[in-house]
């Protein structure tokens, strides 16, 4: 059985059917239509609509695979409770995503993200991010704040900025655009800075973490971010909060202190929980980032290890792989990719793998990269979901 209907959980559950068609495959998913978070930040921007992120799993069914709609509530060494139902399993696999570390900000709780939204998960937060900047009057400021490592997908909080200026740059010429950092760096931050100044002069502002970009708390009534050093008030505010493991981890057993969830390199099964097997945003996996192509990997890779066990044979070493393309205008994209193995107990990236867009370069190439991210988005959710 796999919970968890995203890149992760629907790439197992499909893969697991496919590696031995007679193996009883349930899939649990929240919801019957799935909203994907990678190039959701194109939404924000007016680019795309909210529908260009949805799948349905109708062509999972038509595979055999079974469907139950609902969100687990109950996991215990038998079965899995979703509403009255009770789901027995012989190995589980979670794909829990995330969930936030409400009050981790003072005075940023869920009520709170409905007047300043994270916009972290895709869906209704995405739209209500979108209608604040549409009805936001020319000349507001929007803030952005960022957490510290680890969250979901290192380089999307600086693609969202990007994006966010594109729109404001045609629409509110105006306005600013203001970056709080939890950080002091950030994966292909040259590269992001590079295209600010060419695409956004004057528009974007990144604060570090050094520099009074840590937001320790937000302020509700006047819609003002506090720093160390500094309040920032904000005619849009998007705080995107610390974030753990979706909740059925820590339900599970399978989360520990730190709110994500060890596994075995090798297998994806839990440190904690016997049986049970961690993909996705929520598990610890070394080198690989928190992204949803990583997440399809890990699906794919984790249910070969699942039929193997079953059968009573050895997993096969995992072969895993990223691909991260970053959309800073719709002719503007930058890119970094690599592929990972397993050594040590340890999930570690491939020597040399490493392939990722290189600063100065000509705008064709931006161009290419922009298609070229678009036509991986497409290729990636038909293989997992069409």
């Amino acid at each position: 059985m796999v919970v968890g209907g995203g890149f992760a959980g629907a790439s197992c559950a499909r893969a697991l059917k496919r590696a031995n068609a007679n193996l009883d495959v349930t899939l649990v998913a929240s919801t019957p239509v799935f909203t994907a978070c990678p190039r959701s930040n194109g939404v924000l921007a007016g680019l795309r609509d909210l529908g260009a992120q949805q799948f349905k799993y109708d062509a999972l069914a038509r595979e055999g695979i079974h469907l139950v709609y609902g969100v687990a509530t109950a996991i215990d060494g038998k079965g899995v409770r979703v509403g009255e139902q009770n789901l027995s399993y012989d190995r589980l696999v979670l794909a829990p995503g995330i969930a936030m570390r409400w009050n981790a900000l003072r005075g940023y709780d869920e009520a709170a993200s409905a007047r300043m939204p994270h916009a972290w998960q895709a869906g209704e937060q995405t739209m209500l991010l979108r209608k604040q900047l549409e009805a936001m009057p020319d000349g507001g400021l929007v803030v952005i704040a960022v957490p510290a490592y680890p969250y979901r997908c290192p380089t999307a909080p600086y693609e969202r900025a990007s994006l966010v200026a594109h729109y404001l740059k045609a629409r509110k010429p105006r306005s600013k655009l203001l970056v709080l950092d939890a950080k002091d760096g950030f994966t292909q931050q040259r590269l992001f800075e590079e295209a600010w100044q060419a695409l956004y002069p004057g528009l974007v502002e990144w604060v570090a973490l050094s520099q009074g970009g840590g937001v320790i708390s937000v302020d509700l009534a006047s819609n003002t971010l506090e720093t160390d050093f500094d309040r920032h008030k904000a005619a849009v505010a998007n705080v995107i909060p610390p974030q753990k493991a979706g909740a059925i981890a820590e339900v599970a057993g399978v989360a520990d202190s730190t709110g994500w969830c060890p596994i075995d390199a090798a297998t994806f099964e839990s440190k904690l929980q016997k049986r049970v097997h961690v993909i996705g945003d929520a598990a610890i996996a070394g080198a690989l980032p928190k992204s949803g192509f990583a997440a399809a990997s890990q699906g794919k890779a984790c249910a070969a290890a699942v039929a193997s066990l079953l059968a009573d044979r050895a997993p096969p070493a995992p072969g895993l792989a990223n691909a991260c393309y970053s959309e800073l205008a719709p002719d503007y994209g930058i890119s970094l990719a690599s592929r990972y193995h397993v050594m040590g107990g340890q999930i570690l990236e491939v020597a040399g793998s490493l392939k990722a867009s290189q600063a100065e370069a000509p705008r064709d190439e931006r161009a290419r990269n922009a298609e070229r991210g678009a036509a991986q988005f497409k290729e990636v959710t038909a293989e997992i979901f069409g």
